[in-house]
């Protein structure tokens, strides 16, 4: 199994990549939510220039944030930067969108907003679509300010079998967030593979895990405040995607069903208030306040939260490769450095 690390873009955050690549992790990424972080391609141009090995991933862009040629030409300067060492994830923007109290992104549009990346970062033309207009557009820049000769790994962020055929029909791989399932890994495995068979599309692709992983010490509390302030973003994530949507809130248990009604009395907020977003997302994916640590129940950190013994914990991620995750990428939250040198330990 790979190993890597993702991070809130910002400043400072090349540091941190330069010692994962140093720790032997195979790639660093950042992530893309304009409302929350900082913007991923500046910080993966200062992790460019501190590194020279670890592959650097956008996790994820979406057709909601930028034009194709603009995020093209974004994609295009980092592989400038670091030849052949570029993932580019990308997404319905489901938190991107949801943080400016917009819906995500269909997927028909995903598949038209991925291939015209892929067409453009290789060099090749594609269709630009303004309203009624279209026309043909394809890179003109003379000298060294992209690079489409060095291949770009395309990423699709799945959680269904839809978004997988789409990754299928355009030979890219596939990131999800969260899901420990192996029966669901397994699904979007076979999903993407059918797909890929239909279209004809070379499958030479990665599927990618971002989350969240606490070892327990001797005597440990599995839900105890360690445990939590280590998984608890991950987990708080589910919460407020609940808190949105009244029909996902209705399909969770009791227990995390009561959860999701104290973080909307604790943001001040409803299901139905417009500007709920503000509330919500505050601190999204941050280190986990003292306040909110107990809407983190128990069967939360089971769901969300790769925890257990030394033994426990790669027998899970044993479990998770054979089911189809070829990268399994960390998000440290507590204390970053010590936590990636612990990682390292464990895993690399």
């Amino acid at each position: 199994m790979r190993t890597g690390i993702v991070m809130a873009a910002g400043p400072g955050v090349e540091r941190l990549a330069a010692r994962a690549e140093e720790l032997g992790f195979d790639s660093f990424w950042v992530y893309d939510t304009p409302m929350i972080h900082g913007d991923p391609f500046v910080s993966l141009a200062l992790c460019a220039r501190s590194t020279h090995r670890i592959r650097l991933g956008i996790g994820v862009t979406s057709p909601a944030l930028r034009s194709a040629p603009a995020a093209a030409a974004a994609v295009g300067s980092l592989n400038a930067l670091a030849p052949g060492r570029i993932i580019c994830g990308v997404g319905t923007g489901n938190t991107a969108r949801r943080t400016l109290g917009m819906r995500p992104m269909t997927t028909a549009e995903l598949e038209s907003f991925t291939a015209a990346l892929q067409e453009l970062t290789a060099g090749r033309e594609t269709d630009h679509r303004e309203g009624t207009r279209s026309s043909r557009v394809r890179f003109l820049h003379v000298g060294p300010y992209v690079n489409t000769e060095a291949p770009v790994e395309f990423v699709v962020a799945a959680f269904g079998p839809k978004a997988a055929a789409v990754a299928g029909r355009l030979g890219a791989g596939t990131i999800s967030f969260g899901m420990h399932d192996p029966a669901a890994w397994s699904a979007l495995g076979e999903a993407r593979r059918a797909a890929a068979r239909d279209a004809g599309s070379a499958e030479q692709t990665r599927s990618y895990l971002m989350s969240s992983l606490h070892v327990l010490a001797d005597g440990e509390d599995r839900y105890g405040d360690p445990v939590k302030d280590a998984t608890g973003h991950i987990a708080l994530s589910a919460l407020i995607l609940a808190a949105e949507n009244p029909a996902v809130r209705a399909a969770l248990p009791p227990e995390q069903a009561a959860a999701v009604d104290r973080l909307l009395r604790s943001r001040g907020t409803t299901p139905t208030d417009p500007e709920r977003h503000q509330a919500l997302y505050r601190n999204y994916l941050g280190r986990l306040l003292p306040e909110d640590r107990e809407l983190i129940v128990p069967s939360l950190v089971d769901r969300f939260g790769l925890v257990g013994t030394a033994g426990e914990v790669i027998e899970r991620i044993d479990v998770l490769e054979e089911s189809g995750v070829d990268e399994l990428v960390i998000q440290p939250v507590v204390d970053p450095e010590s936590e990636m040198a612990a990682l390292a330990r464990l895993l690399v």
